[in-house]
């Protein structure tokens, strides 16, 4: 059954094809999840609750992006709704403060950083940091979707990516020269 067929059943309650779909992309979407909450089993609950209301929603699938890209936002959406919802809320931001940021192309870290290294200390970052780059870095959105899933202007995500880069990179500066210079 091809992909359109498997969304077009779905959309009629077939729970066959709702179990093929979920199985198709379980796994990637867990992965996701995981990015956001640490602890697997929320991670995974994360996950279970935004396949059911991918399947609510499925009538407002319209096929302007990948079924797995419309997917994986419901799925980041419900990770940062379980993060609000134990008081992890994204710190307010005062943006008369903020001005724009210019975005820098050229930003790397030492060759002898590994992506599990930059994940680690990705992670160890506040969270008005953290989740903005995660969400640029990791998942590939722009600035514009940042804005949108976290609810925030487009100014306010350069601003934290670009801090948010700028405070990784600093703490990768000691993993690889030790003392940071």
């Amino acid at each position: 059954m091809i992909q359109h067929q498997l969304i077009e059943a779905c959309r009629q309650n077939d729970r066959r094809a709702q179990l093929k779909l979920y199985n198709k992309y379980c796994e990637g979407m867990y992965y996701v999840a995981k990015r956001f909450i640490q602890d697997s089993f929320e991670a995974e609950d994360a996950m279970h609750e935004a396949f059911i209301k991918a399947f609510e929603k499925l009538h407002q699938f319209n096929g302007e992006v990948t079924f797995g890209a419309w997917l994986k936002r419901i799925v980041i959406n419900k990770c940062l709704d379980k993060l609000k919802a134990k008081k992890l809320e994204l710190v307010a931001i005062n943006e008369q403060v903020l001005g724009t940021v210019e975005e820098e192309e050229n930003w790397n870290v030492d060759d002898g950083v590994g992506i599990e290294q930059v994940k680690q200390k990705m992670e160890q970052l506040p969270e008005k940091y953290r989740y903005p780059l995660m969400l640029y870095l990791l998942e590939g959105y722009d600035h514009e979707e940042i804005a949108e899933i976290l609810n925030i202007t487009k100014v306010a995500s350069r601003t934290l990516v670009h801090r948010g880069k700028k405070k990784l990179q600093e703490e990768l500066k000691d993993l690889s020269h030790g003392t940071g210079y």
